[in-house]
């Protein structure tokens, strides 16, 4: 099943925007994102996919701080990139945050992990990390199932612009290495195949 999306008014303001995603009543276990400004409404994800996202955060619960979680379904906004993402991890202190119950400004977050779907690759190889590295999330970590050259899990960093440099890259099977404050090696033999 592929994404849908939701055509809005091009005038509509960046709080109309997310007064609409946060009110409308979206179809249950999907996943609801404004990506560069249109609202995009996903399948929820498969099982092997899920698989991957629940390693990789036992894998970071490992390590970080107390005062740090590691969210599965926490919106992340970026209103320079008209983004409300919501990214498969998102690893953030637990800070007094007020502003909203429905999300967090994408700043407050030190990791981003993102595992492709067939529906969704292209978001989360292009647009998402445009958002991420605006935002200046200082950690992207692509888990990639669809790569035209097989599975593939690459971290990305150094933030400048809306680009992000290549750290990493492993293909499944090989180590892939989290730099502080994780220090964290991810071994990707453990993840499905798909």
């Amino acid at each position: 099943m592929s994404a849908l999306t939701v055509s809005q008014d091009p005038e509509q303001s960046w709080d109309d925007l997310v007064r609409f995603w946060e009110e409308m009543e979206w179809p249950e276990g999907s996943k609801v994102e404004i990506i560069e400004g249109i609202i995009t409404v996903s399948p929820a994800p498969a099982y092997r996919h899920n698989v991957i996202a629940a390693r990789i955060q036992r894998r970071l619960y490992s390590v970080i701080p107390e005062d740090w979680e590691i969210f599965q379904t926490l919106a992340i906004a970026v209103p320079s990139r008209l983004g409300m993402l919501i990214p498969d991890l998102v690893a953030a202190p637990v800070r007094g945050h007020t502003e909203s119950d429905s999300h967090i400004p994408a700043a407050l977050a030190e990791l981003v992990v993102e595992v492709t779907s067939k529906s969704n690759a292209r978001h989360d190889r292009v647009s998402k990390p445009a958002a991420y590295a605006t935002a200046g999330i200082p950690l992207y970590l692509l888990v990639d199932c669809w790569a035209p050259d097989g599975p593939t899990a690459t971290l990305y960093g150094e933030p400048e612009g809306d680009v992000y440099r290549p750290l990493a890259t492993a293909k499944f099977g090989e180590p892939l290495k989290l730099p502080a404050p994780f220090g964290l090696v991810i071994d990707t033999s453990e993840f499905p195949a798909t």
